[in-house]
């Protein structure tokens, strides 16, 4: 019996071609299947709002009491009409000189408007008319898998554009300061230094993250602050400067806390912050706190170690007074604290 075989190439009827026939040429669009096409609208609609951000940071001569500038350049994208723009606090902080190249050719000068170094996100404003502004998504909608597209100037390859997917969500990293930057996007879009800065955009054209961070010397392990947190952040640099945290004087590490207390209190958390000490004229002293105490809740949030604490020491508690609870030895005690602007 002859084998029958099913022909993989059709004409553009769908059809397949006639047997013996020439196989058609494609035409322009035929090579371009949904994945290329996504790919392609993404970069055309975010593409014109990518800048290159070049900058002088002033650094001390070794040995000498003279500075000299040290040239830097990093990725950002603008995201209002009047010239703010996106970029990582690690690319402009400390800057003495701030321009933009963009992609239509110009060179335009900027300055910084405020950064974040605790979630490594800052904002410029570019000096010029006619600026596009990219259209911003939300990056709690995303999923696992999801296609994503990375836009930037690694190694100062202007306008580079590489795509994979969401690899991972709701990440967590530290920043410069210490502090944990939580719902991070990882992803396997490759990213190189000079993308920093840059947009992660989604299969619709919106910007869903902030390019950040890379594992080295590990392949496809690439990080993204998510939009909705560099939304906020934006929004409050723009604002008044800065991200307004709150403090309460201690220093502290993490403790695990003993089952048996953990039972005597019905506590919801395995462990706390030890209270290693305590500033003068804080408002941890002004409520009572002492070493040797451990924090294991503030303002009616779990507290299990020093993460959570930055957690709950937002902006929104500076100047409220609110209750703490601590271990203090056998016995648990609720104290109320007013945290201040840090």
């Amino acid at each position: 019996m002859t084998p029958v075989f099913t022909p993989l190439s059709t004409t553009e009827t769908g059809q397949p071609p006639a047997a013996g026939g020439p196989i058609p040429v494609p035409t322009d669009e035929a090579p371009l299947d949904a994945y290329s096409r996504t790919v392609i609208g993404a970069a055309e609609r975010v593409g014109p709002t990518v800048v290159t951000v070049e900058v002088q940071q002033r650094v001390r001569r070794r040995g000498r009491s003279d500075f000299r500038d040290v040239p830097g350049h990093g990725s950002g994208f603008l995201f209002t009409q009047d010239g703010f723009a996106l970029t990582n606090s690690h690319v402009v902080h400390g800057a003495s000189k701030i321009e933009v190249a963009l992609s239509d050719g110009r060179h335009l000068q900027a300055e910084l408007a405020g950064d974040d170094p605790d979630t490594d996100l800052a904002v410029i404003r570019v000096n010029g008319a006619g600026l596009p502004a990219a259209a911003l998504g939300d990056s709690r909608a995303l999923r696992v898998g999801e296609l994503v597209v990375a836009i930037g100037n690694p190694y100062g390859f202007q306008q580079t554009v590489t795509a994979g997917v969401v690899s991972a969500l709701g990440r967590s990293f530290r920043s410069v300061g210490g502090r944990l930057i939580d719902d991070v996007i990882q992803t396997d879009a490759a990213l190189n230094p000079g993308n920093s800065g840059g947009p992660l955009v989604n299969g619709r054209g919106q910007v869903v993250g902030v390019n950040t961070a890379v594992i080295l010397p590990a392949q496809g392990i690439c990080f993204a602050v998510g939009i909705n947190t560099a939304k906020f952040v934006a929004a409050q640099v723009i604002k008044e400067g800065r991200i307004r945290r709150g403090r309460i004087g201690v220093a502290g590490q993490n403790v695990p806390l003993r089952r048996l207390t953990i039972r005597e209190h019905a506590l919801d958390v395995p462990g706390g912050v030890l209270v290693m000490s305590v500033e003068s004229g804080s408002p941890a002293e002004r409520a009572g706190l002492a070493k040797g105490d451990v924090i294991v809740s503030l303002n009616g949030h779990a507290v299990a170690g020093i993460d959570d604490l930055h957690r709950v020491l937002t902006g929104d508690v500076v100047g409220m007074t609110v209750p703490i609870v601590i271990v203090r030895g056998a016995e648990k005690r609720e104290l109320r604290v007013v945290p201040e602007d840090s």
